[in-house]
C-alpha cells in the first residue's frame, strides 16, 4: 500500500506493508482525510514526529471483529486508551497516560491506504453526511469540546481569535449554540465565511482590551495566547486551542492580575459533531481549498501551508 511519511521536515509517499489487524481493531481503507494545522506542526518538528501522520479521516471498514462494521463508512476518535488505568475508569480515556494517538504519538496515522483503529473508537456515518463533509468530524468535535468545558450562555458574547480552520469551526459551533460570536482574523475571504454564518467579523490588527468574558484562541501562533488574555475581562476565560511547535513566550502578569482562567482544550466527543454535520448547520464545504490524491501528499502539504489556504483533502485512488 501507499503511506505518507514525515521525517526531518520532509513529506514523501512510500510503499509499505498493509498493517496487521490486532484483535479488537478494525482495518480501515482510507476514503478521504484532511490536513490540519497539527499535521503541519508535526512536519515542522512538533513532538519530534517521524512516521505516518493523519487523524481527520473518513474510511471504509475492510476487516473487523464486529461483522456489522464491515463495509461501513466510519470516522474515529484518535486517542487509543489502555482502558485499564484510573483515568480510563473515570471516563477520561482521552487523557490516559498510556494512550497512543492516531497519526501523532505512537500509532501510524490515516494518511495511508489502510490503517487500524480500535473498533470502540469508530462511529458509523449516516448516509446523510457525504464523505467530504464527514472529514470535518474530528475538528468539529474539538470545537464542540469548548461547550463541554466552559459554560457559555446562549446570547453570550464570545471572541474567537484566528480565522483559520479551527477558528472558523469554533465560531460556527458557538453560533449554533446561540452565542454571539465576534471573529477576529487577517483574511477577508475567511472572515466572509464566518460572516455568512452569522458572526460579526473584525480585522485582527486592532484588538480590543478587557472586553470579553470568553475568548477562544485559535491563531496557531506564538503571539495568540498573550493577545487573547489581553482581550479577556477580569475573571474572564481564555480557551486555548492552538498547538505550536516551540516555546510560547508569555507575560503571565495580565493573567494573574486580572484572574483570567486559562482552559486547555483538545479533542472532543464525536456525537454532537456528527449531529451538527448531519443537520447541515455548519458551512464546512466552503472551507475546502483543494483536493489531492494520496500519492501527491508532498504537494498537498505544500498547498496546505500556503497563506490563506483552509482545508486540503487527501483522497484515496
Amino acid at each position: 500500500m501507499l503511506a505518507v511519511h514525515i521525517e526531518c521536515g520532509r513529506v514523501d509517499v512510500r510503499e509499505a506493508p498493509r498493517p496487521a489487524r490486532p484483535p479488537g481493531f478494525a482495518l480501515i481503507r482510507l476514503l478521504a482525510a484532511g490536513i490540519c494545522n497539527t499535521d503541519l506542526e508535526l512536519q515542522r518538528g512538533y513532538y519530534g514526529f517521524s512516521g505516518t501522520p493523519g487523524h481527520e479521516f473518513v474510511g471504509e471498514v475492510a476487516e473487523a471483529d464486529q461483522p456489522a462494521l464491515i463495509g461501513r463508512r466510519v470516522v474515529g476518535e484518535i486517542n487509543l486508551a489502555c482502558g485499564a488505568c484510573d483515568w480510563c475508569h473515570a471516563g477520561l480515556g482521552r487523557h490516559c497516560p498510556h494512550r497512543t494517538v492516531l497519526g501523532i504519538a505512537g500509532h501510524p496515522g490515516a494518511f495511508s491506504e489502510y490503517f487500524t483503529l480500535p473498533e470502540r473508537n469508530l462511529h458509523i456515518l449516516p448516509d446523510t453526511i457525504p464523505t467530504e463533509r464527514a472529514t470535518f468530524a474530528e475538528p468539529v468535535a474539538a470545537a464542540c469540546e469548548i461547550l463541554d468545558q466552559v459554560a457559555i450562555t446562549p446570547g453570550g458574547e464570545v471572541a474567537v481569535l484566528g480565522d483559520g480552520k479551527l477558528g472558523l469551526l469554533a465560531a460556527q459551533v458557538l453560533l449554533a449554540h446561540g452565542a454571539r460570536v465576534h471573529l477576529y482574523g487577517r483574511h477577508p475571504a475567511k472572515l466572509a465565511i464566518a460572516g455568512a454564518c452569522g458572526a460579526e467579523t473584525f480585522p485582527s490588527g486592532s484588538l480590543p482590551a478587557s472586553r470579553y468574558d470568553w475568548v477562544v484562541e485559535a491563531t496557531g501562533s506564538v503571539e495568540g495566547l498573550g493577545a487573547a488574555i489581553r482581550m479577556a475581562r477580569p475573571r474572564g476565560t481564555v480557551v486555548m486551542k492552538s498547538t505550536v511547535h516551540g516555546d510560547v513566550p508569555l507575560d503571565t502578569a495580565p493573567a494573574i492580575v486580572n484572574e483570567i482562567t486559562l482552559v486547555g482544550s483538545r479533542c472532543g466527543r464525536f456525537e454532537p459533531a456528527l449531529e451538527l454535520l448531519a443537520g447541515g448547520r455548519l458551512r464546512v464545504e466552503e472551507m475546502i481549498s483543494d483536493r489531492f490524491p494520496l500519492a501527491e501528499a508532498a504537494q498537498a502539504f505544500e498547498r496546505a501551508a500556503a497563506g490563506g489556504v483552509l482545508k486540503v483533502l487527501l483522497e484515496a485512488a
